[in-house]
């Protein structure tokens, strides 16, 4: 649909939005004359209709554009800027392939995703272990105010949380620049220094969904090694008994808030 409307759009410097329907549908109007974009994925309500309406409100009668590599625009502090890419990075849209925008979003939980439950990520983003281990794992690890944070680094047995991405790679970056590796980095605070061989990169490290992956593999690695569920778990933190059982009892009180709805 929203190719369509790109021939719709060219040269018609007065298209607005007259009405956002949902995250997935908004209508255009040039003039007269009505269109209905259509995007794929879909709507993030966890916080309620009335709440993305709020959002969506300042977007009503705003001017749009498009070109055929970004499909419709709308201006953002002076930036022509996707209408569509707009939708998922504020937490509305969840398109069908969780890039990293989506993946942002969900773990910060902006928009719509701020009233997901703590599994919610971890639901989305898992393949093979069960998501309320891994958000168990994950809020023992990087876990702030209720939740798993996704640009998470402990340097040296000291945590830090940053407020983007962008702020986490700059400081790992650095990190390595210095020849360091005794640092966890990521929502699953994976170890730099025993498994950055398993990264394509130190800002693929930062990714929820490779963060996640990983831990999969290393927990996956444990079972088979133990064949026991609990020490998987305990040895994701140490193999040292008295380490791996306090680990293990934060663990169950995480998951307990999770069975309750957290």
């Amino acid at each position: 649909m929203v190719v369509a409307l790109v021939a719709y759009l060219h040269g018609a410097q007065a298209a607005t939005i007259a009405e956002v329907i949902s995250p997935t549908s908004v209508v255009l109007a040039d003039g007269n004359a009505r269109a209905l974009a259509s995007f794929d994925g879909k709507p993030v309500f966890w916080c309620g209709l009335q709440v993305f309406e709020k959002w969506a409100t300042p977007l009503v009668g705003q001017s749009v554009a498009s070109n055929p590599d970004t499909g419709i625009t709308v201006s953002v502090d002076s930036r022509d800027v996707s209408l569509e890419r707009l939708l998922v990075a504020k937490g509305w849209l969840q398109p069908t392939v969780l890039d990293d925008d989506a993946q942002a979003a969900i773990a910060e939980g902006r928009g719509g995703w701020a009233c997901a439950s703590a599994t919610a990520p971890f639901e989305l983003m898992h393949r093979s272990v069960d998501p309320k281990i891994l958000a168990g794992i994950a809020l023992n690890e990087s876990g702030l105010n209720g939740r798993a944070w996704p640009w998470t680094l402990n340097i040296a047995g000291q945590g830090f949380f940053f407020k983007t991405r962008a702020d986490a790679y700059r400081v790992v970056q650095s990190l390595i620049a210095r020849g360091r590796s005794d640092f966890d980095v990521g929502v699953m605070q994976i170890n730099w220094a025993y498994h950055a061989r398993r990264f394509a990169s130190p800002w693929d490290a930062l990714s929820p969904a490779t963060s996640i992956r990983v831990a999969e593999d290393i927990l996956n690695e444990n079972y088979s090694k133990t064949h026991s569920v609990a020490k998987a778990i305990a040895y994701y933190h140490s193999a040292n008994p008295a380490p791996g059982q306090a680990y293990i009892a934060r663990f169950a009180r995480h998951l307990n808030q999770i069975q309750a709805g957290l």
